[in-house]
């Protein structure tokens, strides 16, 4: 087995509605929740986080699905149902109050937790989020969704397409796709039910709360590449404030982890690092 297949020595473990949630936990201060993207992994924080733990006690579960949580037994991936267990999870922590910061499907439910549970929240990160209907969606994510491909990801993703994928996802230029990056993404995906959790996470209809995402009263950074299409969240938010970075692709964490820490941070009001946009 590998070692992104097991638990890693500061791995954690907590059960939130019957679902053995894997998380990491590290850092002192106020507390700081970072949520990956689909297909992903905590591990697409591992740089950023270990530069917030500096000032945070930063929170990174593996979503259900995905990393070391795995499959749902009911199968339900829609966002509602990810915004319940991430709130339970804090709770089950004991972490009544939080900063969130979402990459992707992260920052997805990220602002729908901000929706659900506003009194929680001290402060909202959206990088690269997704939630507006008009949102581009990724090519290996459309492949899922042909019904003659469909019962063949469920038993094999070639590592080839996963390694498509991953160099599709970041920037022109970005040289963050190496060997042990496509190995994690492989060989987590590869673990028993991931590959149909995926399958059946993007074949999920997902409700569309975008027209309420103007009621979010949480103060809001968001950060963007240049090239990501269909996000309106500073349009939305009143008082959002935005970074674009000019060079990113959708992977801004793994790709710019020292500028998305410092975002985040100086934003949080924490001096643990000067922005460098």
């Amino acid at each position: 087995m590998s070692i992104w297949s097991e638990p890693q020595p500061d791995s954690r473990f907590v059960v939130v509605d019957g679902l053995r949630i894997h998380y990491k936990r590290d850092g002192q201060g106020p507390a700081l929740v970072l949520l990956h993207g689909s297909a992903s992994s905590l591990q697409h924080f591992d740089r950023a986080a270990g530069l917030l733990s500096e000032s945070f006690d930063v929170i990174r579960p593996d979503l259900p699905g995905f990393g070391l949580t795995g499959p749902r037994q009911d199968r339900d991936y829609r966002i509602p149902t990810y915004t319940a267990t991430v709130a339970g999870l804090l709770e089950a922590l004991g972490v009544p109050r939080y900063a969130l910061a979402g990459n992707s499907l992260g920052g997805n439910i990220a602002w729908n937790l901000a929706l659900d549970h506003p009194e929680r929240l001290t402060g909202l990160v959206l990088v690269n989020a997704t939630g507006y209907p008009e949102k581009a969606t990724p090519a290996g994510m459309r492949l899922t969704r042909n019904p003659l491909l469909r019962p063949v990801l469920r038993r094999v993703m070639p590592r080839g397409a996963i390694e498509r994928n991953l160099r599709s996802a970041v920037g022109p230029g970005s040289a963050v796709v190496d060997e042990a990056m496509v190995d994690r993404a492989y060989e987590l995906m590869s673990r028993p039910g991931n590959r149909s959790a995926f399958v059946d996470f993007c074949n999920t209809d997902q409700p569309d709360r975008s027209a309420q995402i103007s009621r979010i009263a949480v103060p809001t950074l968001v950060l963007r590449s240049a090239s990501i299409d269909g996000q309106h969240f500073t349009r939305d938010i009143r008082g959002a404030k935005e970074l674009v970075h000019p060079h990113g692709g959708h992977l801004l964490p793994e790709e710019e982890p020292r500028w998305v820490a410092d975002a985040i941070a100086t934003f949080l009001g924490s001096s643990a690092g000067t922005p460098t946009y």
